[in-house]
């Protein structure tokens, strides 16, 4: 049984005598109330209570009571745990404390009791301490909210008062970081040359005291004292004659110059160690920004595509820095158009808008770093809204500006002159990275659109009727690029522009609302291609004046693309979506390459040749890209081989070698041991055992030495059975300890195949480490080989079969993707399948996976003869 307080004492003996509910003491430090002692309440109803206390309508009308020194009482809404509705609160002086009773009424007998009893606690209070503060450097002091703290509570303990805070001086402002009595004031900045007192304090470096009626007395921030009396004093902490911050109390009656005294005194001794507790803790923000080059180099380079790298890089620089206001402007590759990239709602927004009267384009030419402290002053953009700092960091690719890296915060004086130091080597590396995937992304998606206009020129070439071909072309550019509406619009007889072809979902929509009417080329965005024969990209219709609705359809994007023979505008490409940042700058490239052919078959049906020779070229340079691309995601799958292959060789040659001498020295001993030792001696087949065990052990050792020694990679003919047959061997006692039954079934007329054996043994562990992952209780795990037939050719097949968990049908679009894992925090790279299929598409095979949640998983290797 808990042994009863004498605090316990009087607060049973008091609700006795008053008939109260119950009762608690009650103390608030660091802002939170804390239940010290209580009577008549149990573990749930001192929890609801808690909750009460942190409500903040609850939470200043304690402070109100501890601040006043009096009596209080009120209603407390719903709190049927605790069976009263009405709380009393009785302040224990010169401290944090208070008696809080619940009862439905209290006499004024039953009042004076209260008090009686919280001043009997309060002479019970802990000694003040001296002004010494000798622990400050220990326990978790170098966590700078906790030090400071720590701080400001020798002070408060030293000196009785109503409220206090502490601030440390960041250039010319004082941050307050700590605060006692005042929770206004955690987190607020006061300007020292706006304020003449504290102007006053950092020039003469001396205490200053402050009584009601004196000048400036009214203007002291964040107190909460009566209007009649009340006393303020600003400490300085000094380290030699630089003002590193300061220490405002307050209180209602003065302050003696014994307590003066002491609090100089403590004001002297506390200023080293904060400016060294500040001191670590600024070094500590300045090694995690450095651990921020380390994350980009592991995280964002490893990025595939701009997304990924935008996604990764915000999730950094967000942690770094502490603000969500992050936008990357990209320049497409002709200048013409800027990618805005931002998150909104956990998504990676992409919009495109042109680079014309942007208010970044000024800093694209100049391509300098612009760090802008405070929203008032020049040069300020503000891309995001109530931002007040802003750092910009322009993307520099082999001397020429790409794009611009902006970071804004809420707060003035955000960013550092080494955060402008960090952004721009950090941007330097990003610019390349950037530089290299976007090239690529548009490598790629050039030649799917040269590969689909390809097959929409198929359709069109020879047709000498331009109708016919206008017609054709919206319909397959609709089909396939995924339009909601494609028009070509030509001129017909009368030398004016109208709609010859039409397709995409919306196409009926968009008919139906011109009623019957002709199409209006001469306004809106089609009007002003049709003159000035530039295209025109809209990722946003509200935002431009060029755009002009049709009654009964209004499209939020839009491109539009001349037709042209030289300088004369044949016709015009429009194509329309309802959604907002629906195309891309690959989506206006392709548009205009199929303009510049459209061009050509309205021109002239004698320019067939010429068309086919155009044609030709498109393939070869689909080829030429197919075969780049392919040569790229060999060489990444070679690299990623490796480092992987390097790793496990140089840990298998490791374990080996360690093993190899014990296990000699058991195998000599055993043998001697055996050579002496009689035929009839009990202890022979135990140590025959020994023997047998420590050989069987050797062998594993050898087989992890082959397998170390892989050398170059060298395909010879080989036998794939053989293959598998040593990787079970390795495997045996693992696949064992998981409680995992093994089959393997092998087809002994399987042909050899010309392969890398030390591959193809990293391709079948890496499955079967995956397989033994998945049954975490066990099961059954089967691996086959077999001969299979496809593509009119034979093929070596290896197979993989568990009974685990399966993998749901949208992971298995995935799970080949480098760095892609459903482990989750439970370990996993996400490299394992991606190296595999890596290994195997080196070797001109596929692996294929087939699988249902809760119901296993086959993985096949096909490898052709």
């Amino acid at each position: 049984m808990q042994t009863e307080t004498p605090i316990d004492t009087h607060l049973k003996e008091a609700v006795q005598l008053t008939g109260a509910n119950w009762a608690v003491l009650a103390e608030r430090v660091g802002g939170v109330w804390l239940v010290r002692a209580s009577h008549h309440l149990n573990k749930t109803a001192q929890n609801e209570l808690t909750g009460i206390m942190a409500g903040s309508s609850t939470d200043a009308w304690l402070c109100g009571a501890l601040t006043g020194g009096h009596t209080r009482s009120a209603e407390m809404g719903d709190n049927r745990g605790l069976g009263t509705g009405r709380f009393f609160a009785y302040p224990i002086l010169n401290s944090s404390k208070l008696i809080l009773a619940g009862a439905e009424e209290q006499t004024p007998d039953s009042q004076r009791i209260w008090r009686l009893t919280a001043s009997l606690l309060s002479s019970q209070s802990t000694p003040k301490i001296q002004p010494l503060l000798p622990d400050l450097q220990s326990g978790l002091a170098f966590d700078l909210p906790v030090a400071l703290e720590k701080a400001l509570g020798g002070f408060v303990q030293s000196v009785s008062c109503q409220g206090a805070w502490l601030a440390i001086r960041r250039g010319d402002t004082l941050d307050i970081q700590a605060e006692w009595n005042a929770p206004r004031a955690r987190g607020e900045s006061l300007v020292i040359d706006d304020n003449p007192i504290f102007r006053r304090v950092n020039r003469s470096l001396a205490d200053l005291l402050l009584t009601r009626g004196q000048p400036n007395f009214e203007q002291l921030p964040f107190m909460n004292l009566k209007a009649s009396g009340g006393a303020w004093i600003c400490l300085p902490l000094v380290v030699g004659q630089r003002l590193i911050g300061v220490v405002a109390m307050w209180r209602q009656k003065d302050f003696t110059a014994v307590e003066r005294g002491q609090l100089r005194e403590l004001a002297s001794s506390v200023p080293q160690t904060v400016d060294i507790v500040v001191t670590f803790s600024e070094m500590s923000s300045h090694l995690r920004r450095l651990g921020l080059l380390n994350d980009f180099v592991l995280t964002v380079s490893s990025a595939q595509n701009l997304d990924q790298i935008a996604r990764r890089m915000f999730g950094l620089l967000s942690r770094a820095f502490g603000t969500e206001l992050i936008a990357l402007f990209l320049r497409s590759s002709d200048g013409r158009v800027l990618q805005d990239y931002r998150i909104i709602e956990g998504r990676v927004s992409v919009v495109s808008i042109s680079v014309t009267d942007h208010p970044l384009q000024p800093l694209l030419k100049e391509g300098r770093v612009r760090r802008v402290s405070d929203s008032s002053r020049d040069g300020f953009v503000g891309l995001h809204k109530n931002a007040r700092s802003e750092l910009i960091v322009p993307l520099r690719y082999r001397g020429q500006a790409t794009g611009v890296l902006v970071l804004e915060n809420i707060q003035a004086e955000a960013f550092s002159q080494y955060d402008e130091h960090l952004m721009v080597v950090i941007a330097s590396h990003l610019a390349g990275l950037i530089e290299y995937t976007r090239l690529r992304e548009e490598a790629e998606g050039r030649a799917r659109s040269l590969g689909l206009i390809h097959e929409v020129v198929q359709q069109v070439i020879g047709l000498n009727d331009k109708k016919e071909v206008a017609a054709i072309t919206a319909e397959l550019v609709a089909q396939y690029f995924r339009y909601e509406l494609a028009a070509i619009l030509l001129l017909d007889n009368h030398n004016e522009f109208s709609i010859q072809g039409i397709g995409g979902t919306q196409a009926k929509t968009f008919t139906e609302s011109l009623g019957g009417e002709v199409f209006v080329v001469i306004e809106g965005v089609t009007g002003h291609v049709s003159r000035k024969g530039e295209s025109v990209l809209l990722n946003d219709t509200s935002q431009s004046k060029l755009y002009k609705p049709t009654r009964g359809w209004e499209a939020r994007s839009e491109i539009c693309v001349a037709i042209k023979d030289g300088g004369q505008v044949l016709g015009i490409i429009d194509v329309e979506s309802r959604e907002l940042n629906a195309f891309s700058h690959n989506d206006l490239i392709a548009m205009e390459a199929l303009a510049g052919i459209l061009a050509s078959v309205a021109t002239s049906a004698n320019q067939y040749q010429r068309l086919q020779e155009t044609v030709h070229q498109l393939q070869i340079t689909e080829t030429e890209l197919k075969e780049r691309m392919e040569a790229q995601r060999a060489a990444e799958n070679r690299l990623l081989q490796t480092a992987k292959l390097a790793a496990v060789g140089e840990m298998a040659a490791s374990v080996a070698h360690e093993l190899n001498n014990p296990l000699t020295t058991v195998t000599g001993f055993s043998e001697l041991v055996l050579e002496d030792l009689p035929e009839e001696s009990p202890h022979r087949q135990e140590l025959l055992m020994v023997l047998k065990e420590a050989r069987r052990a050797s062998s594993v050792v050898r087989r992890l030495l082959d397998f170390s020694r892989q050398g170059e990679w060298v395909r010879s003919s080989a036998d794939l059975n053989e293959v598998v047959n040593d990787v079970i061997a390795l495997t045996r006692h693992l696949i064992q300890t998981n409680h995992v039954a093994l089959v393997v079934e092998l087809d002994t007329a399987l042909p050899w195949v010309s392969i890398d054996s030390n591959q193809m043994k990293q391709v079948l562990l890496n499955l079967i480490h995956n397989g033994l992952q998945a049954m975490p209780r066990g099961g059954e795990m089967q691996v086959r080989s077999f001969l299979g037939k496809r593509e009119n050719r034979d093929w070596v097949v290896m197979s993989v079969k568990d009974s685990g968990m399966g993998i749901s049908v949208e992971d298995q679009a995935k799970i080949f993707e480098p760095f892609f894992t459903t482990k989750g925090n439970s370990g996993g790279t996400g490299l394992g399948l991606s190296v595999t299929y890596g290994i195997v598409a080196d070797h001109g095979g596929t692996i294929e996976v087939f699988s249902q949640p809760g119901q296993g998983s086959v993985f096949e290797v096909w490898l052709p003869l």
